[in-house]
């Protein structure tokens, strides 16, 4: 990730709109901010959640709330709560993600 031509700004999530997204189950709501080549989301997954498809893109994640469990395609399984993080890199690991009793995360992408 490289940030280029993003000026100084602040962020009220409560401003941002929610957008669902379905997983194979429950369902990811998301608040976006997109600028310059970042995208910053707030995430929450319901209890149960679980993507429905593996996803390539380069990430840093930070559990704020809850449990996230990331699948690696290789078949490893990492499980992290509130405190924790993850980075990947744009094609480095596809991953998936679980929630079993749901949790809120920060994402930058």
């Amino acid at each position: 990730m490289k940030l280029e031509n993003i000026a100084f700004c602040t962020t009220d999530w409560s401003k941002h709109p929610r957008t669902e997204h379905p997983g194979e189950r429950g369902v990811a709501t998301w608040r976006t901010l997109e600028t310059g080549n970042v995208r910053v989301r707030m995430v929450d997954y319901s209890p149960g959640y679980l993507a429905d498809h593996w996803c390539d893109r380069g990430h840093v994640v930070l559990v704020l709330e809850g449990e996230l469990i990331s699948e690696l395609r290789d078949g490893r399984r990492v499980t992290l709560t509130a405190g924790q993080s993850y980075q990947v890199a744009d094609h480095a690991m596809g991953h998936r993600s679980e929630s079993p009793r749901g949790a809120k995360l920060f994402i930058v992408d």
